[in-house]
């Protein structure tokens, strides 16, 4: 089962969501300290909260306001990038050298349009 965040990255296995779906603190911890190497930035435990990418309303991950690609999507009203014209942007493509599995994901809805 998957629940696709706009760019094809699986909600269900993100930490955040996960954390936030089970109430999990240590999970949350766990989480803000890995991301925070990882992507070199400061993220605290408090900031571990998401409820989906495409759900409207409720809590995000902060970073997800400042995501291109989920504003993009959201201003087209799009369910996922791979129903964009422009697919795959060079937001996207920079995306996928990242995060290849997102990519195989949105190929395969691509594909079945």
């Amino acid at each position: 089962m998957e629940m696709l965040a706009y760019c094809g990255l699986n909600c269900l296995e993100c930490g955040a969501y996960v954390a936030t779906r089970t109430d999990d603190d240590d999970l949350r911890r766990d989480v803000a300290a890995q991301w925070s190497t990882l992507y070199h930035v400061d993220i605290h435990p408090e900031d571990i909260q998401c409820e989906g990418c495409t759900t409207e309303g409720g809590v995000h991950f902060r970073f997800c306001g400042e995501c291109e690609m989920r504003r993009c999507a959201m201003e087209r009203g799009l369910p996922t990038c791979a129903h964009c014209e422009a697919y795959p942007c060079e937001t996207l493509s920079g995306f996928f050298g990242e995060v290849p599995e997102a990519q195989e994901r949105l190929d395969l809805i691509r594909d079945s349009l």
